[in-house]
């Protein structure tokens, strides 16, 4: 099967080139005359020294539009995030509208392989969870999707990282939650990578930290987004302003905080190290306004990170997207449609890193095995439609039609054994046979058909990415680090 990643969308377009103006004028206002909130006084003194106004009463920093610009202009428009793989394949080329679709987190739940219940995530799961991802070749990396309940919130991270680490070669991404956390997995994969200066040539991790919306820096956040820039690493700071609640409830209005928070948070990674490799970040959606609660399945929530993605476009920066998730409970036709549309959508307009496209149900809270192998078949169609109709004389084919002339076929022809397996998508779990065969086969529908998958993936004896020396040196080294 053809694997498809990193192609170029963007024929997606919900705003047009006047509307990406009048946001992003109604952002520099915003920074200029309302300001934001940045409650850690290391970072006010940042923006102060770089020419900001700063309010030390009510914490609120003023950015004038020509500062914005430049310190936004001072992230790299193209940021590589690798993989662990001796070809290179697995490397994510994030920027411009190149597309890459994956995982997303952090789950507290997982429904296993099969079942409709839920129940509270380990750190086996992590483990699991990449296995799958290894071998589901339309998941192009593995943001970790889950949170292991069972440990302290001073070893999880180097222990979500480690095990994700060991169990698959793709990039991982994660949430951060402590500032010793990020320094013991970047002191980690600079063990595996074999120094600090090939993890920096080639980051196989990155971190997610977060702005508060709508226009808020808070202290903790604040701090794992420094932390992680004088490092280096990558970092994403998204916002999720929801419509009607944290944001105005029109989807402009929303677009407006979702660019002016996370842009924010890209200025602060550019005060702390020029240059550091920060990415847009769009989490935004919407309220169900009868009961405030967050939508992760919504249409609107494709129409918001769809035109997040022209906004990070306009301003020459990557992109790290939402889509896919659905707010079923179970892999039912509702969990099909919602995360289809979503990551259709998205996809189509250009999204960068596209997380949560793969395995999250019940608005996020659940990771479900079954979803990931149905959304890797999602994905590959999505990522066919991305690709669009190749149009050149080989694939118009006039002397082959010709050939064949009026009531001829192309069954046997050489150009049809040429292309066949790369013009269509070929599915590896949708059912093509007839009713005949298919109730030969037992009648099986999608979901049971996808938790076979998964089950037999998992069955087998789990393979390590990190040799088992290194493992025992890492644990010596790094208090709480478990592998097993």
């Amino acid at each position: 099967m053809k694997t498809r990643k990193g192609l170029t969308g963007g024929q997606y377009k919900p705003l047009t080139g006047n509307d990406v103006e009048k946001i992003h004028r109604t952002v520099l206002k915003v920074f200029e005359d309302v300001g934001v909130e940045v409650r850690l006084e290391e970072a006010r003194n940042l923006f102060r020294k770089a020419g900001a106004v700063v309010d030390e009463e009510k914490c609120v920093v003023r950015i004038p539009p020509a500062l914005a610009e430049a310190l936004i202009s001072k992230a790299p428009d193209i940021v590589t995030l690798c993989g662990r793989n001796e070809k290179g394949d697995l490397d994510c080329h994030i920027g411009g509208k190149n597309v890459y679709m994956g995982t997303g987190g952090t789950a507290l739940n997982v429904q296993d392989p099969g079942s409709n219940d839920s129940r509270p995530a380990t750190l086996n799961d992590v483990r699991d969870m990449a296995r799958l991802v290894e071998v589901l070749d339309n998941i192009h990396f593995f943001m970790l999707n889950v949170y292991p309940n069972e440990f302290p919130g001073e070893t999880v991270d180097v222990n979500r990282f480690g095990m994700a680490l060991k169990h698959t070669r793709k990039h991982v991404m994660g949430g951060v939650y402590t500032v010793d956390g990020v320094r013991n997995v970047i002191k980690m994969a600079e063990r595996i990578a074999g120094s600090p200066e090939r993890l920096r040539e080639r980051p196989f991790i990155s971190m997610v930290t977060c702005v508060v919306s709508p226009l808020r820096l808070d202290e903790h956040y604040s701090r794992l987004t420094i932390e992680v820039a004088r490092h280096g690493i990558p970092v994403v700071v998204p916002a999720e302003p929801l419509c009607g609640a944290t944001s105005p409830v029109t989807l402009a209005g929303n677009l407006v905080v979702l660019t002016t928070d996370t842009l924010a948070g890209v200025m602060l990674a550019q005060l702390v190290n020029p240059g550091t490799p920060a990415i847009f970040g769009s989490v935004a959606s919407v309220a169900d306004l009868r009961t405030l609660k967050y939508l992760s399945g919504s249409v609107e929530m494709g129409l918001l990170n769809a035109g997040a993605a022209q906004m990070a476009q306009f301003y020459k920066l990557p992109y790290y997207a939402t889509a896919g998730m659905s707010d079923s409970k179970v892999n039912d036709a509702q969990a099909g449609y919602e995360s289809a549309i979503t990551n259709l959508m998205v996809a189509l307009a250009g999204g960068n890193f596209i997380h949560d496209a793969a395995g999250f149900l019940e608005f996020c809270m659940t990771a479900s095995y079954d979803k990931l192998v149905i959304d890797n078949e999602i994905l590959g169609m999505v990522m066919r439609a991305v690709e669009g109709i190749t149009v050149n004389d080989d694939t118009i084919a006039y002397d082959l039609i010709k050939k064949a002339g009026p009531g001829g076929h192309y069954i046997s022809s050489r150009h049809t054994r040429h292309h066949m397996r790369t013009e269509q998508y070929v599915s590896e779990l949708s059912d093509k046979d007839d009713r005949g065969r298919w109730t030969a086969a037992g009648a099986k529908d999608t979901r049971t058909r996808a938790a076979e998958t998964a089950r037999a993936v998992l069955d087998r004896k789990p393979q390590s990415f990190i040799p088992g020396n290194l493992m025992k040196t890492l644990q010596k080294e790094i208090p709480g680090l478990a592998f097993e």
